[in-house]
């Protein structure tokens, strides 16, 4: 299916990545066209339509409404001749080619992944620090030879391996499930390796796209989330519909698999599925969109002992967020927000799932559990509970009667992940990383409770030189807020500091500490690097996430906008010297703040960013974030988005910051046309010399939680080493 569309539009079509790439032979003949003698940037005519809509009342323009059609002639033609303003911009920039071979030093360190054991063999990625992509070793001992499974960098050139969704063994160890995109893209293929002699099997499971398979006990076969074939061209633009769970055999052909559970009259509806510990009982969270977006799910539950499994409902209407955690002793367990915005425990028997059956095991907290990541697991019988105290982790064990068991000491205030494993293992590992401290993988003896460093990666600089510092600000209403900061050692608040904030401030989630090569760099150079946890996320629970949704999403900007003050009142900086930059929600946030407030910024980053919000709801995975944003159709809702929505809000003749707009020629979630848009209304009114510029990642999707890809850290460190008067500022 496509997004409706005006008559006299066309239907919105894949960009094809190859149309942007421009020779760099015919880079300086062109930029003469580009760039006037005094250095003033000329920038290309963008294809405008005369498209009005008249949303309850109130008519409005959208005159770059053909930039959605990502495929036309006249799109391709504005999108090179961008790439070739942008590329020449940074390529003249003096730190560039120093900052270019210190990002090349920083991002090329050893590290490796979190191990998970299966069968009695340990699986983990690693990368010797030249890699592109991490790839994944197998080992019978943890510390014994490994072999290597998967090297992701030997795909076609545009293939990756999907680190959101990972890998997955089978019970047995003999298979290993491994994710693919294309480019980065959402849409991923499962293909599934043997173990013993590294070939694939020959059936591949296509048209997945946020949820991994799982096998069944016996390995001989899997349970997957599908989306029915999008049409050819047209996979950046296909809403996510008619998602279903499939159960495919192995050794059969994909044509054959069977269809297990589907609600045609819900065709927003996803799922995903998961399996208890004994094989029995396949649950299946289902959202309205992707599960998790709202925190709302229902809960299905199907028995597959059973001669024709049905899906029995265990929790229905979508009131609260269900996340499966194990099962143990003939119990499955959940974290859930129900009647608990913070979030809690609770144990379900499959044989009767009826709410008055269910019982508390880990109550609510003060500390809020995250609801949107794998924070409470199964091991060794017993519960590992990791829970956010003023945005940095705290990791608590408890017995399956809810008793605790002491606490997880880590390292410092920063950002544990990992704690996963079945309920007989006696093991778990984990990893630990801060603003300014790489990933370190620990082991944990679950009997003794203790922890030792199992692998460390070796970086090319010295942590000890930096420092962390959290503090608090009050936001607009007075509500404290906290800020990290890092900086090298030594800062004086002279006010002189070129400083970059960034920001979420949506769907509850969580901003937490985590390392990033190429913010050493900025360090490095003289910067300071901050991130508000302003409301909309879920730093302190649902209760934090609602104050900031929907009508009221003003105040994730009223947020954002009081850190910057605060930075600027307290002489760590000023506006002069002040960049933000935000991805996904958080580019949204970096549109909207830059034109509610262009003069209190220096520079602008929004990348990936939604930006058009009277029509983010018509691509892609859109319509499963009215959620947080609401909808255009909705009178209140719609004057709260068109009073923020960025593109909309854009003025002639305003002096804006120095803006760097990136996108991804990839991304399925986040439709590049959001970036095109704002680039164009931009460029259109700038009315002061800072320049406005669009960058496309090229073979790039939406991207996640993962470290800034290096071509696109040059690109945001070069803009910022120019605009916010850093020269002879090297790394």
């Amino acid at each position: 299916m496509v997004p409706p569309r005006l008559a006299g539009h066309n239907r919105t079509r894949m960009l094809r990545p190859q149309r942007i790439v421009f020779a760099g032979a015919c880079l300086a003949a062109t930029l003469g066209c580009l760039a006037a003698a005094d250095g003033a940037l000329h920038y290309p005519a963008a294809p405008r339509g005369d498209a009005v809509d008249i949303w309850h009342g109130t008519a409005v323009a959208d005159p770059y409404r053909p930039l959605e059609d990502l495929d036309s002639s006249a799109t391709r033609t504005w999108v090179e001749a961008q790439a070739r303003l942008t590329q020449g911009y940074l390529a003249g920039i003096p730190a560039r080619a120093a900052l270019r071979r210190r990002l090349a030093a920083l991002y090329s360190y050893r590290r490796c992944g979190v191990p998970f054991g299966a069968g009695g063999r340990y699986f983990y990625t690693a990368n010797d620090g030249h890699a592109g992509q991490s790839r994944l070793y197998t080992a019978m001992r943890l510390r014994g030879a490994a072999r290597l499974l998967v090297d992701p960098n030997t795909l076609s050139p545009a293939g990756m391996v999907n680190e959101r969704s990972g890998y997955v063994a089978s019970r047995d160890g003999g298979l290993i499930a491994y994710g693919v995109s294309a480019g980065g893209s959402d849409w991923t293929e499962w293909r599934i390796r043997e173990v013993a002699t590294g070939r694939d099997l020959p059936e591949v499971l296509r048209f997945t796209k946020y949820y991994a398979p799982v096998f069944t006990r016996d390995g001989k076969g899997l349970y997957y989330s599908a989306f029915p074939a999008p049409h050819p061209g047209a996979e950046l633009s296909t809403q996510d519909l008619g998602d279903a769970i499939y159960y495919h055999a192995l050794g059969t052909p994909v044509t054959a698999d069977v269809r297990v559970l589907y609600d045609g009259a819900h065709a927003r509806w996803q799922y995903q599925p998961n399996l208890s510990e004994d094989g029995r009982w396949l649950l299946v969270r289902a959202g309205e969109g992707e599960v998790g977006d709202k925190g709302r799910e229902n809960l299905y539950l199907l028995d597959l002992e059973a001669p024709a499994p049905v899906a029995v409902t265990v929790a229905e209407g979508f009131d609260a967020a269900y996340n499966y955690v194990g099962s143990d002793a003939g119990r499955l367990y959940f974290l859930t927000s129900l009647a608990a915005p913070n979030g809690k425990v609770i144990a379900i028997d499959p044989e009767h799932p009826e709410r008055a059956n269910w019982r508390t095991v880990v109550a609510e907290g003060a500390d809020a559990i995250d609801l949107a990541a794998a924070s409470v697991t199964l091991v060794d019988h017993q519960l590992i509970v990791q829970s956010l105290h003023d945005a940095h982790s705290r990791v608590v064990r408890y017995g399956l009667d809810g008793v605790a068991r002491g606490e997880i000491a880590l390292p410092g205030p920063g950002t544990a992940r990992g704690f996963g494993g079945r309920a007989g293992d006696a093991e778990t590992f984990y990893s630990f990383n801060d603003l300014i401290t790489p990933p370190t993988v620990y082991r944990l003896d679950l009997a003794s409770g203790q922890a030792t460093r199992w692998r460390s990666p070796q970086v090319a600089f010295d942590p000890r030189r930096f420092e962390e510092e959290q503090v608090f600000y009050p936001a607009k209403d007075g509500t404290h807020i906290p800020l990290l900061l890092a900086y090298r050692k030594g800062l004086k608040l002279d006010a002189e500091n070129p400083l970059l904030l960034t920001g979420y401030g949506g769907f509850g989630v969580n901003n937490l500490p985590r390392f990033e090569p190429a913010r050493i760099a900025w360090l490095e150079m003289g910067g300071v690097f901050a991130v508000a946890n302003i409301r909309g996320g879920g730093e302190y629970g649902e209760a934090w996430h609602v104050q900031a949704i929907l009508t009221h999403k003003q105040v994730v900007f009223d947020d954002f906008i009081a850190a910057a003050e605060w930075l600027i009142s307290h002489h760590y900086t000023t506006s002069a010297r002040l960049a933000i930059h935000g991805r996904s929600n958080g580019g949204l946030l970096i549109g909207a703040v830059m034109v509610q407030r262009p003069e209190l910024f220096a520079a602008a980053i929004p990348q990936v960013g939604v930006l058009d919000m009277l029509r983010f709801n018509r691509f892609g995975q859109g319509a499963g974030w009215e959620g947080d944003y609401g909808s255009p159709q909705d009178p209140a809702q719609f004057r709260a988005l068109y009073a923020y929505s960025p593109v909309h809000n854009v003025r002639a003749g305003v002096h804006y910051p120095a803006t760097l707009i990136i996108t991804a020629d990839h991304d399925t979630r986040v439709m590049p046309m959001h970036s095109f848009k704002f680039a164009a209304a931009l460029q259109a009114a700038q009315a002061g010399p800072a320049p406005v510029l669009l960058d496309v990642e090229l073979n790039h999707g939406h991207g996640g939680g993962e470290a800034l890809p290096e071509s696109a850290a040059l690109d945001i460190y070069s803009f910022l080493a120019r605009n916010l008067a850093m020269p002879g500022r090297r790394p």
